[in-house]
């Protein structure tokens, strides 16, 4: 074999080479697409799924009208909130945790489904569930970014079903009917958070 053969066969198994990465290079979008997650329902949101062990399957609004937020305090850092929603033992779920110093947002139920937060069942079903990392008496989780943050995304919730931007029925844990929890607690700014779901 002389060297313009050898020159040639190099020359092939470098196209055929590039054809073989083009075609990976164009197969592998649709192959990410095929296991990405689902769109989140808030812009902004990552999705960080709980466990389906944790909430209700559903078709909302259509089963059920949403007509409420509820807002909860965890007790517990972002990211704990996060696994103990994602722990199939935990039966419990909200729809949303959001961060402390950062404002940043989890969601972890979709809207259309039933989470598993307010303790009250006839209220799940009607309501979208927001936690806050955070404890209820230590106001220093409570920062400016994270209250601007959870009122746009109520906000966004309220306009997305129709939900008045109002105290009647942007509403505590401790509100709900049978509750023995009394989160958020005395330290949080109702006035500050209906003007900020206002302003958004």
């Amino acid at each position: 074999m002389d060297r313009r053969e050898l020159l040639r066969g190099a020359v092939a198994a470098t196209a055929a080479g590039v054809l073989l990465s083009s075609a990976r290079a164009h197969a592998a979008p649709t192959a990410a697409a095929a296991s990405a997650p689902p769109a989140v329902d808030h812009p902004g949101a990552t999705w960080q799924p709980a466990s389906p062990s944790n909430y209700t399957a559903s078709s909302r609004p259509s089963a059920y009208r949403i007509d409420r937020v509820v807002i909860h305090v965890a007790q517990e850092t972002f990211a704990d909130t996060v696994r103990i929603f994602q722990d199939p033992t935990r039966k419990v779920s909200a729809h949303y945790v959001v961060g402390s110093a950062d404002g940043r947002i989890a969601q972890c139920v979709r809207e259309r489904n039933i989470g598993w937060h307010a303790g009250n069942w006839n209220h799940n079903t009607r309501s979208v569930g927001i936690e806050h990392e955070g404890w209820v008496d230590r106001p220093e989780y409570f920062t400016h970014v994270m209250y601007e943050r959870s009122a746009a995304l109520t906000a966004a919730i309220c306009d997305r079903h129709g939900i008045p931007k109002d105290r009647a029925h942007i509403i505590g844990h401790h509100e709900v009917p049978g509750s023995t929890h009394t989160d958020p607690g005395p330290l949080w700014d109702w006035v500050r958070y209906i003007r900020l779901v206002n302003f958004a």
